[in-house]
């Protein structure tokens, strides 16, 4: 997918919230997250079509030490679909 329909899919559905989102893939099976939006990065790697992901397994975690360990790094190029879970 492209950057812009990533974004458009953000501002949609996910936008400063913690909605659970399924992203599909590729190449490799669906995962289930969270997109973290307020780093400073986050703009940065927007423009490379670069995503961070907190995905469920984690997801208690992070959201108890907002420790960024938890997530992971997802190229957007990858992508085939996003709906919310």
């Amino acid at each position: 997918m492209t950057v812009e329909q990533i974004e458009k899919f953000i501002e949609q559905h996910v936008k400063n919230t913690q909605k659970t989102v399924k992203i599909s893939f590729k190449t490799r099976n669906h995962v289930s997250g969270i997109f973290i939006q307020s780093l400073a990065d986050f703009d940065e790697l927007k423009k490379k079509n670069f995503w961070r992901i907190v995905t469920s397994a984690h997801l208690e975690n992070y959201e108890r030490s907002k420790d960024l360990n938890h997530s992971r790094m997802f190229s957007g190029t990858e992508f085939t679909k996003l709906s919310l879970q």
